[in-house]
């Protein structure tokens, strides 16, 4: 009889309607280039555009058991392997990209946008206030204000980089009350040691970020970063997922770019990827099958890896914030954290009703 009334008790916090609007909203981040010795010159930067060119591959992949038969691969040398593909390059006399985007930061963190459960309401936001008084999202802001002070958001851009300077500016009312400078090499990508960056300004975005969270102020950054790669260097914008004709669209092209109005753009949601890249509370974080920070996704899942390192019931977003919302029982700080940055992800996160109840 006692496990069948916890049963229920725990029925009776099921919400099969419950999502979350994400807080962190940038935009798509614009791509442009100059010279290094004018970062202070707006006027200066030109738009980096997407082009096409065409070019003669050569047969790389790995064989299938029947193909491995010299005389075969000599016949398929001899079908060239013709291939159009998008390419972002600086110019010869530019050595810098620039890199701009907008980082909107919402109120409301940890409210639903839709719950179908008064209960299930209820006791979320008692455990949301809760948290809030004990850590005011502090940890969690400090975590996102390092990822832009880092330029991870820069993805493979940020491995070419000689330099790199990222400015972090505070718009309000539509003018720049203050702008923070970050030399990001300096940053390393795993540090979110609030000692480390005590004094060089990510303190302070953190606590702006932390303050919007909680719906104290409005909060709109706007971030640039600078990195000097080279003259005629090709940089990276996102690319295209194409699901047409076998991975390519119509006319042969095997690799297509993002663009915006014709300049090299990288995705919002790949920037917003970047920036809650803060995951180091998962099991595996500190031993040899850690990868180092990974970005917050309910199961920790890492697409490029096929890992997923917060499998189900071991860790995993929904195990800990049913526990949490449903029993009663309050998760680690750690993994406390996990959950109200998922939730500050946003998602859909309904439970759906077992048949016959």
């Amino acid at each position: 009889m006692a496990s069948t009334s916890k049963a229920s008790s725990k029925n009776d916090y099921k919400a099969s309607v419950l999502a979350f609007e994400r807080k962190l909203d940038p935009s798509d981040a614009l791509l442009a280039c100059g010279q290094w010795s004018q970062r202070d010159q707006p006027d200066a930067w030109l738009d980096i555009p997407v082009r096409e060119k065409s070019v003669r591959g050569t047969i790389s992949n790995r064989l299938k058991a029947g193909e491995q038969d010299p005389a075969k691969l000599d016949a398929k040398i001899d079908n060239p392997n013709l291939q159009t593909v998008d390419v972002a390059t600086l110019p010869d006399d530019a050595d810098t990209l620039k890199v701009r985007f907008s980082l909107k930061v919402l109120g409301g963190a940890g409210i639903p946008s839709a719950c179908n459960n008064p209960k299930h309401q209820h006791s979320l936001a008692t455990l949301v206030e809760d948290y809030i008084a004990e850590y005011g999202f502090e940890e969690i802001a400090h975590r996102y204000a390092c990822n832009l002070a880092n330029g991870r958001f820069l993805w493979r851009n940020r491995m070419k980089a000689e330099d790199l300077e990222v400015r972090v500016s505070l718009l309000e009312h539509g003018d720049t009350t203050q702008t923070w400078t970050f030399d990001a090499l300096e940053l390393a990508l795993d540090d979110f040691d609030p000692r480390t960056h005590a004094a060089d300004g990510v303190s302070e975005i953190a606590r702006i970020i932390a303050e919007a969270l909680k719906g104290e102020r409005h909060a709109l950054l706007v971030v640039e970063a600078f990195a000097r790669v080279g003259g005629g260097q090709e940089v990276y914008p996102s690319q295209e997922l194409v699901t047409v004709g076998g991975g390519t669209t119509k006319g042969g092209k095997s690799k297509t770019l993002y663009s915006v109005k014709g300049t090299a753009g990288i995705h919002s949601q790949k920037v917003g990827n970047a920036i809650r890249t803060i995951d180091t509370w998962y099991p595996q974080a500190l031993s040899s099958a850690g990868v180092g920070p990974i970005a917050v996704e309910p199961y920790g899942a890492v697409t490029t890896r096929g890992t997923a390192y917060r499998p189900p019931r071991q860790d995993d977003f929904y195990t800990l914030y049913d526990s949490w919302v449903a029993e009663g029982k309050t998760p680690t700080p750690d993994q406390q954290h996990f959950v109200l940055a998922t939730l500050i992800r946003g998602g859909v996160f309904g439970e759906a009703q077992d048949k016959g109840e």
